[in-house]
């Protein structure tokens, strides 16, 4: 039974059930339900949490951690759906928007390690585990004599990898590792001048179908502009490259006063080209138009600089 898009009587929120998603989503019911809207959870396993044993440039990109929830929206079984922004595809299918950015929490990468205080500390060799191909590649620019090997599952999942000695070290998220109150896990967190971030990490962005003017208004105070600004940006500078996992491609955005500074990376894991970063800033970033505007001049620089766009997801 499809719920009534006019008034509903509660929000349905989707989201997947690993424990940071479900904190994202529980700090999102809070906030709506401070605000007089009853709301209840969906929970639900995405093809991304099933499919462990291979990377996600193997089996489909990010996008395995959203179709489930897009399916339970346009079913409606549920009204919003509640990502990580980095995980979420540069491009939405047809009907279902954006409809808030939430304020970020740290957008940094963060070292983990039982026994290392950070990466400079590991010896020759030593086995760095990551999801990411952006961390991947910016490793190997830092470490080239690292074993950078692919590290799959949820956070709990990774460190208990970690703890069982099967990596020396790992690099997660620091907004996750926050959230869930495990800040004392990390031993580092790397400086964007030694490890640009993912465009939209530390962010939470909310979906839903396009027309819904209710929760347009009812998620409207949930908003934060110059977060939405920032990862508009960065997002743009992902777009412009073909951006999925497939690419080891790092935007991060950061305002001084009015000013936006938005800088990129991009790599090759194979090793062959050296890491090609570009920059631009602007003090017109007023509106999402001019912020994915700035994205698109930096991807412009990066091709400019050799920096190859992907066509395959």
């Amino acid at each position: 039974m499809k719920i009534n898009s006019s008034q509903p009587t509660q929000f349905v929120i989707a989201t997947r059930e690993s424990r940071l998603a479900l904190w994202q989503a529980e700090h999102v019911k809070a906030l709506l339900e401070s605000r007089g809207h009853a709301t209840h959870l969906l929970g639900m396993t995405t093809k991304g949490d099933q499919i462990l044993d291979r990377t996600l440039s193997k089996v489909g990109g990010k996008g395995l951690f959203v179709k489930e929830l897009e399916l339970a929206l346009e079913e409606g079984r549920a009204d919003l759906a509640v990502h990580s922004l980095k995980d979420v595809p540069m491009e939405l299918p047809a009907g279902f928007e954006l409809a808030c950015v939430m304020e970020r929490e740290d957008p940094r990468d963060a070292f983990v390690s039982p026994q290392y205080a950070k990466l400079a500390d590991l010896p020759q060799g030593a086995v760095v585990g990551t999801s990411s191909l952006r961390r991947q590649a910016l490793l190997q620019a830092l470490r080239p004599d690292l074993d950078i090997q692919p590290l799959r599952g949820n956070l709990d999942t990774r460190l208990r990898k970690l703890d069982e000695g099967q990596y020396a070290a790992i690099v997660l998220a620091a907004a996750g590792l926050k959230r869930l109150g495990m800040e004392s896990r990390i031993r580092h967190i790397f400086e964007p001048e030694e490890m640009l971030p993912s465009a939209g990490q530390g962010a939470l962005g909310i979906e839903i179908r396009q027309g819904r003017d209710d929760l347009q208004q009812a998620l409207a105070p949930l908003a934060h502009q110059q977060t939405w600004l920032t990862v508009t940006a960065e997002r743009a500078v992902s777009r412009a490259m073909g951006g999925s996992c497939s690419v080891p491609l790092a935007a991060h955005g950061r305002w001084t006063g009015n000013t936006l500074r938005l800088d990129a990376a991009w790599g090759d894991v194979e090793g062959q080209q050296v890491l090609i970063r570009a920059s631009a800033e602007s003090s017109q970033i007023t509106d999402l138009a001019s912020a994915d505007a700035l994205g698109v001049a930096v991807a412009d620089k990066l091709k400019a600089a050799g920096a190859r766009v992907c066509t395959t997801s």
